[in-house]
């Protein structure tokens, strides 16, 4: 599954003119000079396309006969996508287009970015789930993801199922006169929550302005709460919005891997089974070491 050319400059293109069939181009081939480089051969004829692993007497001269020819993917299962908005480098980004432009095809060749050519044969990326609160939006972890995978040529196609809990909702499961928001980043909430009459009227204010002490819900998490309480000894209402958390609870008991984030994690990425957690602020480096451990937890065991 997910067989993606290690770099495109293995893969060569060449319009033949024999059929596609296996003895055709077995004929056709063998013997023929092939580049040093190529290790696959987008093979077309008229309008068909297939795709062959050819092997070479030698890789050291700057070409050498083809010896042998396999087919990976044949005519019949193989479409051709033009898709210049695509770098074909990242596997992540062939497996998107072949999601979106051929998701019957066994194999999809892809002519992207550059006019740089290359494939995916038995697409099948990882699936993540991410679990993020929003707002801001887009919702930053899903986002910070989004980049990194479309630059990410050394990780295999993954495909990202955001889990995205509406701080909205989430506050007006507690009807409130008043909620205190961690920061401003989760105002719109507020906003939303008025809009849809789940807490008309309501006041809002931002924990890291220290605002004068009200009657008030925490919209917040562990962190958050230790912060009151360092300004405001006594009891609150908590509705509790930390994405590790909400993770937890979500999805206890099921399998498949699931990255989000917390404000105690200040300088490091943790992974607990199949759950990684990246800091709240997390760099993109940390973002990537956070995926990479997702992918290995979702990664089948060793015969």
């Amino acid at each position: 599954m997910n067989l993606v050319p290690s770099q495109y400059r293995n893969v060569s293109v060449a319009d033949i003119p024999v059929p596609l069939d296996e003895p055709s181009v077995r004929g056709y081939l063998l013997g023929r000079p092939a580049y040093r480089r190529t290790r696959y051969l987008v093979a077309r004829h008229g309008t068909a396309s297939a795709v062959l692993e050819v092997s070479k007497e030698s890789e050291r001269p700057l070409f050498s006969p083809i010896t042998a020819v396999a087919v990976v993917a044949a005519a019949e299962e193989t479409a051709f996508v033009d898709a210049p908005e695509a770098d074909t480098a990242i596997p992540t980004q062939l497996a998107r287009v072949a999601a979106e432009r051929a998701p019957h095809a066994r194999c999809v060749i892809v002519r992207g970015r550059y006019g740089h050519v290359s494939f995916i044969a038995d697409p099948a990326p990882a699936r993540v789930t991410v679990v993020e609160v929003v707002p801001p939006r887009p919702a930053k972890l899903v986002d910070q993801l989004t980049r990194v995978l479309d630059l990410a040529e050394d990780l295999p196609p993954v495909e990202l199922v955001p889990d995205l809990v509406d701080l909205a909702e989430l506050a007006g499961s507690r009807p409130s006169g008043h909620y205190l928001f961690p920061c401003r980043a989760g105002g719109s909430a507020a906003e939303t929550l008025g809009a849809e009459g789940k807490g008309p009227g309501a006041g809002v204010s931002y924990l890291d302005e220290v605002p004068r002490r009200r009657p008030w819900t925490l919209v917040g998490c562990a962190r958050s709460r230790a912060i009151h309480d360092f300004f405001y000894p006594g009891e609150v209402d908590v509705v509790d919005m930390c994405p590790r958390a909400l993770a937890g609870r979500r999805f206890a008991g099921r399998t498949g891997p699931v990255l989000t984030k917390c404000c105690l994690l200040e300088d490091r990425v943790s992974a607990e089974s199949d759950c990684v957690v990246v800091p709240w602020g997390a760099t993109f480096a940390q973002v990537k070491e956070g995926l990479q451990l997702a992918l290995r937890a979702d990664a089948p065991a060793p015969p």
